[in-house]
């Protein structure tokens, strides 16, 4: 049996990576540490509350104790690390949450493992750690650019990862994909963010003149290439994964309106965001050589989501109250 030491598992890429493994491999053991956040959710992954391949620990990345309880007990194969502040407006206006969970989060998990047997050590990293490009696509040597404290936050675990491989041995390989899109996102990011304010005939919040550019992967096709890269690559190295989608947030915005039958009026044009990387691109050449490819297309992968959020509004409706909601109004001015 296979032991996964999931951490941020009931986060959006988390839980969808959970999912993806207790459906399709009858031998796996997954062992989840979430410190469960605001985008923590225990909803996520509920169905498997009562399956035996699946242990649950309520615990902050940070905290060595329950990090080295969770490798002596279960002496897992393979730690992904999917546990971060994700949310570049929240890292603009609360930085020091995103250093913390980030980088210390990760080194505490390095620490960690560099003192027992591991297989692999998987850093879940960004694409926004290279910056922004106007033109081409960044490739896994290029130098990191980070323009905002979030992406820094995860060029900084990044590169601490990368050290523990170099100094210490450390199985560590290194991940860096573009936008993820589909179900269990929480509703602060773009798609989510944008298909239920449609839903909720709510104006739709585009930064600047929309014209952002970013490459689109769908969640699925993320935690496929995860599990390939987790079986297949090479210690030490790094692996870009892109969808190859390259859209305008206009675009996206466009997609959306006409995917759920509301009117261009709901388009409001606000401030742009601090710092804002105009476009991201990924060369995934070096992915698509060790054998992996992105299986789904775009469109249905699109509608696919949109049809998830309309089927689920319990999950997502009670995310948009509160003190959630009270956040959203201040940062998205006007609305």
């Amino acid at each position: 049996m296979k032991k996964y030491f999931i951490t941020g598992g009931c986060g959006f890429i988390g839980s969808n990576f959970v999912h993806y493994i207790l459906r399709g491999k009858q031998d796996a053991l997954v062992i989840n540490l979430d410190k469960l956040t605001y985008a923590g959710n225990l909803k996520n992954l509920e169905q498997f509350e009562n399956d035996e391949r699946y242990i649950f620990y309520h615990g902050d990345i940070c905290d060595q104790q329950i990090v080295r309880k969770i490798f002596v007990d279960h002496k897992p194969d393979y730690l992904i690390n999917f546990a971060a502040e994700s949310h570049v407006d929240r890292s603009i206006g609360k930085p020091d949450d995103f250093i913390q969970t980030d980088i210390f989060g990760a080194f505490t998990l390095l620490e960690t493992a560099r003192e027992h047997n591991i297989d692999r050590f998987i850093q879940i990293s960004t694409d926004e750690v290279y910056g922004s490009i106007e033109k081409g696509s960044f490739s896994e040597t290029d130098p990191l650019m980070p323009r905002n404290p979030y992406s820094a936050s995860k060029a900084g675990a990044d590169r601490l990862a990368y050290s523990y491989f170099a100094t210490y041995d450390l199985p560590v390989i290194i991940t860096r994909a573009s936008n993820n899109f589909g179900p269990y996102q929480f509703p602060e990011k773009l798609i989510p963010l944008f298909v239920t304010n449609a839903m909720e005939n709510e104006k739709l919040p585009i930064y600047g003149d929309g014209k952002n550019i970013r490459d689109w992967l769908y969640v699925s096709d993320h935690c496929a290439a995860i599990q390939y890269i987790a079986d297949n690559g090479v210690i030490g190295e790094i692996y870009n994964i892109g969808g190859g989608n390259e859209l305008t947030n206009l675009e996206i915005t466009d997609i959306i309106l006409e995917e759920t039958n509301k009117p261009n009026s709901l388009k409001k044009f606000v401030q742009d965001r601090l710092g804002h990387d105009r476009r991201y691109s990924l060369n995934c050449d070096k992915l698509i050589a060790l054998g992996w490819q992105p299986k789904h297309n775009f469109s249905q992968a699109m509608q696919s989501t949109i049809n998830w959020y309309r089927d689920n509004e319990q999950w997502w409706k009670p995310l948009k109250s509160g003190e959630y909601l009270e956040y959203y109004k201040q940062n998205y001015k006007g609305l």
